[in-house]
């Protein structure tokens, strides 16, 4: 169930830098596409998750999608822009409670974190409904994450108010990837581009470990010294991956949905 987020307490934020149109356009068509290819790749639910993305020159702002709208409906233009205190800059409508107030709290207590993508995408979910670890060393897409995840235990019901947020964003450490338990899953990126490429293959790595342990057969794990060594690989190639996967979404959605751009 999703939240209307209620009136801001504090008056909107003030900064003598001017926003650079070209820099938010281009932030708002890269959001927008991803919200679009989650919602064509199933790893929505309903009108309840939600991506953010700090803007480039402006750390105090952050774009959003808005309350009420499917992924699949978000265009580069419905996103809304917000201060920290719940104010809307810009665009028409509210951000949904819970995205506002997690939010908020990630991107200004992780300024690293310039993009927070959360979902309760069905694979990644499952995983996080597990007691344990929730991601095994047993597929190659996984290994991708080694040392990047933090599990969030302590689920405390919707988060309604700027505390949970808070909780959330301190339980997430340095990690890139948070399990939240009989939850779902938070996706930190310094990038749209890099959240969106760990959001696409968690889930793919999820799914294949679903798949597998549905067999009923004993997972075959890699050795920690293989996993540390793929781990290497993967990161020193990840961002520039990140962002050639990004422009060939952007690419089919320009072909095939090219109303997201409006």
């Amino acid at each position: 169930m999703a939240h209307a987020v209620t009136a801001p307490g504090s008056p909107p934020a003030r900064s003598n830098e001017p926003l650079n149109a070209d820099s938010v356009r281009r932030a708002r068509i890269d959001l927008a596409a991803c919200l679009r290819w989650a919602a064509r790749n199933g790893l929505e639910e309903g009108i309840c998750n939600h991506f953010s993305a700090v803007l480039p020159e402006r750390p105090d702002l952050f774009l959003v999608n808005p309350y009420g709208l499917a992924f699949a409906e978000v265009t580069a233009s419905s996103l809304l822009l917000c201060d920290f205190h719940g104010n809307v800059v810009e665009g028409e409508g509210q951000p949904e409670a819970t995205a506002f107030h997690i939010h908020a709290e990630l991107h200004r207590l992780k300024p690293r974190a310039r993009a927070a993508f959360h979902t309760h995408m069905p694979y990644s979910t499952a995983l996080a409904m597990l007691e344990g670890e929730p991601l095994l060393w047993a597929g190659q897409t996984a290994l991708r994450f080694y040392g990047r995840i933090a599990v969030d235990e302590d689920y405390n019901g919707l988060a309604l108010d700027a505390s949970e947020g808070r909780r959330i964003a301190e339980s997430a450490g340095e990690a890139d990837v948070v399990f939240l338990k009989n939850h779902g899953v938070m996706v930190l990126g310094e990038t749209i581009a890099e959240a969106w490429d760990d959001l696409y293959y968690l889930e793919r790595a999820a799914q294949a470990q679903v798949l597998a342990m549905s067999t009923g057969r004993t997972l075959k794990t890699v050795p920690e010294a293989i996993v540390r060594h793929v781990a290497a690989q993967e990161a020193a190639g990840r961002a520039e991956s990140a962002r050639l996967h990004l422009e060939s979404v952007k690419r089919v959605l320009a072909r095939d949905e090219p109303a997201f751009l409006a």
